[in-house]
């Protein structure tokens, strides 16, 4: 080696160096490089398809590639292999992902992947994507989506029993929440704010997103305990509940998918109680209506006989004296709760076109509570008899008409009573049985058979659905995640029936 002005060169070789023996030594390393290059471009392939010799080791491994300065991290999976020879030729090859490994939970199936639309995006975007359910139980929960209506999809998370030809038990929640008021609320509506004492503030905190996680979490305890439910349990999702039902639960229930569920007994939403009970409901009142008078139109200057406003306003008397003396029923009985007897509130009132022209047409609406016990066919002739007393071309209709009346026995000899009621009463629980004021999910459920008991397990709490300032105790929803850890095992556990296989 020589150093030229201290600078390396390792092209200046020895003058006594034959220049014949340096350019056959030359073209030898040249041969071996063509050789070497050849048997890359011959075996090369043979790696890419996992058909190597065993004499040939390659392994390959996903890493973060070192990008060059400048540029963004690269994913790409790294090949190395070593070629036999003497000595043998060692490679590191370079390739783009191109597949997905997609696990799950218990919770969920490979299934699941399919149906929210992962493995086709990855798909179509040039991915491989492979859903794998490993050996084992971990399937043993599956969730289902169900679309209802346009838009409108019920989800279904189903935890299979020992036993699955029994019935199977229903935990029902609604996804939807009313508007807020932000306004008049002390934090923000949908940030689940905690104060110092522990009060959860939140829309959908008592109605019904409580009640919704409370199910998951004490099935979530009941599995990590390695506990297993004789009759299957299905956690359903539905929307719509808040704006009546129709395009939710009062649809699915006459779909196949929700027959196929084979339910024998359902759980959904109930109410606060500001006491220490806890409230149980067991029926609903039915929700209904509007009327709607029609006369001849005139000047506001004149005294037109029999107008719009004049039906409409004896109508509306004839409403409201029925409303007082509900009211007086309420007050005056001791054994009366407000699901007991009917709510009548005026709650719309439209017509006119301009202050000087006497309307031809105008309109009212009620919002009319009835209780179980009230026979509605005898209801709603009284319903006529105001409207006819009122004068001529008045007519009602029903923005909602639900005439099943449908309860869920709360007799001790009821197996699904006795079993609900027995797994409260031995967490020292006192239980208030009622008609539920207003209208749930649960009537649709017993409209086509199936018993449904309301409850929320929150005492020691006020009645704020749809209310400003919305909130539940910290400690009131802990507590009721052990509830449903004792009754889940209790109405899973109810012995077969009659009819049952």
């Amino acid at each position: 080696m020589i150093f030229q002005n201290n600078v390396f060169s390792p092209f200046c070789r020895p003058a006594h160096l034959d220049p014949m023996n340096f350019l056959r030594n030359r073209l030898v390393v040249v041969c071996l490089g063509l050789l070497a290059t050849l048997l890359l471009y011959l075996l090369l392939p043979s790696i890419r398809q996992g058909s190597m010799e065993p004499s040939l080791k390659a392994q390959r491994f996903a890493v973060l590639a070192t990008s060059p300065p400048g540029h963004s991290a690269i994913n790409v999976s790294i090949r190395t292999g070593q070629l036999p020879g003497d000595p043998p030729l060692f490679f590191r090859e370079a390739l783009p992902v191109d597949g997905v490994v997609l696990l799950h939970g218990q919770a969920f199936t490979s299934k699941t992947w399919e149906e929210l639309g992962t493995m086709a995006i990855l798909a179509n975007n040039g991915y491989q994507a492979l859903a794998v359910d490993l050996p084992g139980k971990t399937h043993v929960c599956f969730t289902t989506h169900q679309l209802v209506c346009p838009g409108r999809v019920v989800s279904i998370m189903t935890w299979e029993g020992t036993e699955p030809q029994l019935k199977s038990v229903l935990l029902n929640s609604h996804t939807d929440v009313v508007p807020v008021y932000q306004e008049h609320w002390k934090y923000d509506a949908f940030k689940a704010f905690k104060d110092a004492k522990g009060d959860i503030y939140a829309r959908g905190s008592q109605d019904m997103k409580c009640v919704t996680i409370q199910y998951i979490q004490a099935v979530r305890k009941l599995k990590a305990q390695g506990w297993k439910p004789a009759r299957t349990v299905h956690l359903m999702f539905v929307p719509d509940e808040e704006v009546g039902g129709h395009k939710g639960m009062e649809t699915f229930v006459t779909q196949p998918e929700f027959q196929k569920l084979n339910i024998g007994f359902a759980l959904d939403e109930g109410l606060a109680n500001p006491g220490e009970a806890f409230t149980v409901f067991y029926g609903e009142r039915n929700p209904w209506c509007e009327c709607r008078t029609q006369t001849i139109p005139g000047h506001g200057s004149r005294f037109v006989e029999n107008t719009a406003a004049e039906k409409l306003r004896q109508v509306i008397n004839s409403f409201l004296d029925f409303r007082e003396k509900e009211k007086q029923r309420l007050n005056t009985s001791e054994c009366f709760t407000l699901g007991d007897v009917t709510t009548v509130n005026m709650t719309m009132v439209k017509g006119g076109v301009a202050y000087n022209v006497i309307p031809a047409e105008m309109d009212v609406s009620f919002d009319l509570r009835i209780p179980p016990t009230v026979n509605l066919q005898e209801f709603e002739r009284q319903i006529q008899e105001w409207c006819a007393e009122a004068g001529q071309d008045i007519t009602y209709e029903f923005a909602q008409k639900h005439m099943n009346q449908n309860i869920t026995s709360t007799d001790d000899t009821d197996p699904w009573w006795s079993a609900f009621s027995a797994a409260c009463k031995s967490l020292n629980m006192t239980l208030e049985k009622e008609i539920f004021p207003a209208a749930t999910d649960s009537r649709f459920i017993r409209a086509v058979g199936i018993p449904a008991i309301g409850f929320s397990p929150m005492n020691r709490t006020p009645i704020l659905l749809h209310d400003h300032n919305e909130y539940l105790n910290e400690e009131v929803f802990l507590k009721g995640i052990g509830v449903y850890e004792r009754l889940i095992p209790a109405l899973t556990s109810v012995p077969a029936l009659a009819g049952e296989a």
